[in-house]
């Protein structure tokens, strides 16, 4: 993944991640609620060896000392230690239960013993750490206390080592757990870190294709336009005459422009417009390009060759009962079937009957003959087909004509079903003409077109209530301009 994607990925799942941010912090929040406030008291107790008259004693004397200060530190959680505390201070708390609340380091290159003691109690935490160091001081001193036999009877002579407690521990007037401006940075951080994880793997697992991106990594071939996704194009199919003025009509001709500069070398303009799965907007894709295509001065003819579940003549609003399938059967003449469509240069074959053998069909010498014959009667034909992955229709079809228009769904066809309708096509020596994304998102980190180029700010934005206001004012024009003529 580059940069980008990684800051799409954060655009597109920052509400994911501002909730786990809030959950973590919840959880650190209730945690430092619910947790018994600990407390920590240190006491302090300073190693010393006893006497020394030259500069060379006081030397071996210090060595001697901080090598032995770490030793003396971990006596410290020694029963032989914690077992005479707990007697004074009448602990219902074996020696094992007592070290683990008490802890004792050494600072480097000092002779300095610290005691802590964490407690629920606070007064408990000082009272331990003191006794602590007392007991320490006691257990050294016999401990290090050498012995001398003369004549039957041990003689025990003064410890070469002193120790004295330094500092008191001092009874702590605020918990040292739980932390609550810690625990909540850290919830926090948690809770960025696991948004932010689960967003890429999210985005890492979606094998759907969302943007023109997706489509880039997976074939070279160009992509020719982009369809915005409309929530309205059930209920009007054909946007270019529909609503000629919206930006979605506008795709469709710059989709126009780009097919029309596609064959630079003059070779054959007739385009199989087809899918790697059902639903992903061919039908329209085919219509509305046709449409557009007329409007611009050409000759076209839009067949539809989806002989197993023909929608064109239902989108168009015309007669479908008779068509290709009765031509390729001799069963109709073909001027008698192709339907010109609106005052343009379109026209219309409907798909007709559905037939047992639609890839026979489509395959055979009489439609090739036919292929040749669209091709020289007119400046472009569309052949509107059913997917490639369900069924072969499309590539027996694409090998036969100029090339093949792929419509993509964005996040609706993923990536192996692409990759899988460009094989089926390479198979048969089709030529892929370019790719055709359609239901682009207009908002959020994969939006398309509209809101990118920002057609709107330059005075090519349109809406209905724009269009509504527009007549409404035309109309009021008109009707004051015949008043006047009457005056």
């Amino acid at each position: 993944m580059e940069l980008r994607d990684y800051i799409r990925v954060l655009r597109k799942g920052w509400i994911l991640i501002l909730a786990l941010a809030l959950v973590g912090v919840a959880a650190a929040a209730g945690y430092s609620i619910v947790k018994t406030p600990e407390y920590q008291a240190t006491s302090k107790v300073f190693v010393s060896t006893q006497g020394g008259d030259t500069v060379q004693d006081l030397q071996s004397g210090n060595t001697f000392t901080q090598q032995r200060v770490q030793t003396y530190s971990d006596l410290v959680s020694t029963p032989v230690v914690l077992l005479p505390v707990a007697a004074a201070l009448r602990l219902n708390l074996t020696a094992e239960q007592l070290a683990k609340m008490v802890t004792a380091s050494s600072p480097l290159n000092t002779t300095l013993i610290e005691i802590t003691v964490t407690s629920t109690s606070a007064k408990q935490a000082a009272d331990i750490a003191n006794a602590t160091g007392q007991s320490l001081t006691t257990v050294v001193e016999d401990l290090e206390t050498p012995t001398q036999k003369s004549s039957d009877v041990a003689d025990a002579t003064t410890s070469p080592v002193k120790l004295t407690r330094v500092q008191e521990a001092v009874v702590p007037q605020r918990p040292s757990s739980p932390n609550v401006p810690l625990n909540i940075a850290l919830g926090l951080l948690v809770g960025l870190a696991l948004g932010v994880g689960v967003a890429v793997l999210r985005e890492t697992l979606d094998t759907r294709i969302r943007n023109e991106h997706d489509v880039e990594l997976i074939s070279d071939v160009p992509i020719v336009g982009g369809i915005a996704f409309d929530p309205k194009a059930a209920a009007r199919p054909l946007i270019v005459q529909a609503d000629p003025r919206s930006p979605r009509s506008e795709s469709f001709r710059t989709l126009r422009t780009n097919l029309q500069f596609l064959n630079t070398e003059g070779t054959s303009r007739s385009f199989v417009v087809t899918s790697s799965v059902p639903s992903e907007g061919k039908s329209t894709t085919a219509a509305n390009l046709a449409i557009a295509l007329a409007d611009a001065g050409a000759r076209v003819l839009v067949v539809d060759a989806d002989l197993r579940r023909p929608k064109l003549a239902e989108y168009m609003g015309l007669e479908g009962a008779v068509g290709l399938t009765d031509v390729l059967i001799s069963r109709a003449e073909l001027v008698d079937v192709i339907q010109p469509w609106g005052t343009g240069s379109l026209y219309v074959l409907p798909a007709g009957k559905v037939p047992p053998n639609p890839s026979e069909l489509l395959g055979s010498q009489t439609m090739i003959n036919l292929i040749a014959l669209f091709e020289k009667e007119f400046d472009f034909v569309l052949f509107d087909a059913p997917p490639l992955l369900p069924v072969t229709d499309a590539a027996v079809l694409g090998k036969n004509v100029g090339g093949a228009l792929v419509v993509v769904s964005a996040g609706h066809t993923h990536k192996n079903q692409l990759k899988g309708a460009v094989t089926a096509l390479q198979n048969v020596n089709a030529r892929v003409a370019g790719f055709i994304v359609t239901m682009l998102p207009t908002k959020g980190p994969d939006a398309y077109g509209y809101g990118r180029y920002g057609y709107g700010g330059y005075g090519y934005g349109y809406s209905e209530s724009e269009s509504s206001g527009a007549k409404a004012k035309t109309k009021r024009r008109a009707t004051t301009a015949k008043r006047a003529a009457k005056v």
